[in-house]
């Protein structure tokens, strides 16, 4: 794993917090992407106990910590208790991310983004135009819901077991969003598997759709990085699909966060490099 550039009294802290966080993979990242560029910064994980947010907050800013990236189960504690919130970050009611602007700390919810641009990085995709869904209607599903809204697509449908939770995912696609069922899927050109089905601890699982809804000519996200190859994109592969895990999702949230605290170009090659090889090593 690359390392800081370096470390001094001027060196600029970065956090990660969650509770657990030792598992976290957002050091790896953020360390790879500061050493790449040559900036005096250091990222930590750092493990907040639920219901401790507002004193970690308090103390980001008290001891200039420049950002924070943060994780489960603290994303909508942390919505509620900054000073502001990003368009997303306020209609998701989540943030993962934390910039301080002196005493003000700003959140943002940078994973629907992350998802766009990893679509583009990785499959050469827009979904301007299109027709899209997304399997799943949890914090991850919304987030990819409202971002493929934003940016341009035509349709974007939103399947899950209970149905009030896939109405309000839905919504946030405004008149575009709606709810649809397992066997639509293959009805549309992006398919997005957003449930945490595959990861490990749920291997074993039935797939969360049936591979023979798809299409050939269908694209295929699951969000699951780890395992790196799932059933649903085994078998979407053997089916002719361009498919892909969600590796390069997750390092273009943190490439967003890692450009609002720093304001440099995120080195996207670097990150994946550094996350791969930390995967391959669990």
């Amino acid at each position: 794993m690359a390392q800081p550039a370096g470390l001094s009294g001027k060196t600029r802290l970065a956090i990660v917090i969650g509770d657990p966080v030792r598992h976290s993979l957002s050091p790896v990242i953020h360390n790879a992407a500061f050493a790449a560029c040559g900036l005096d910064w250091v990222f930590l994980a750092c493990e907040v106990p639920e219901g401790r947010v507002p004193d970690a907050l308090a103390g980001a800013v008290a001891l200039g910590i420049e950002g924070l990236s943060v994780t489960m189960p603290h994303k909508a504690a942390v919505a509620a208790a900054v000073d502001e919130l990003s368009p997303a970050a306020r209609l998701l009611g989540a943030v993962n991310c934390v910039a301080r602007h002196g005493d003000r700390l700003v959140g943002h919810n940078t994973d629907g983004g992350g998802f766009v641009d990893a679509l583009a990085d990785e499959a050469g995709w827009s979904p301007a135009g299109t027709r899209c869904v997304v399997l799943g209607a949890g914090g991850a599903a919304r987030a990819v819901t409202l971002a493929l809204a934003d940016a341009g697509a035509a349709e974007v449908a939103v399947v899950n077991r209970t149905a009030p939770n896939a109405v309000t995912a839905a919504a946030l696609a405004g008149d575009r969003g709606r709810v649809a069922e397992p066997g639509e899927v293959g009805g549309f050109d992006l398919v997005v598997n957003a449930t945490p089905v595959g990861m490990r601890g749920h291997r074993g699982a039935p797939m969360p759709l049936d591979p023979g809804l798809l299409r050939p000519d269908q694209l295929l996200v699951d969000l699951v990085y780890e395992p790196a190859e799932t059933a649903l994109l085994a078998a979407a592969r053997e089916r002719g699909l361009r498919a892909f895990n969600g590796v390069r999702m997750l390092v273009h949230q943190a490439a967003r966060a890692f450009e609002l605290w720093t304001g440099t170009d995120a080195p996207i090659d670097a990150m994946v490099a550094a996350t791969k090889q930390a995967l391959a090593r669990r």
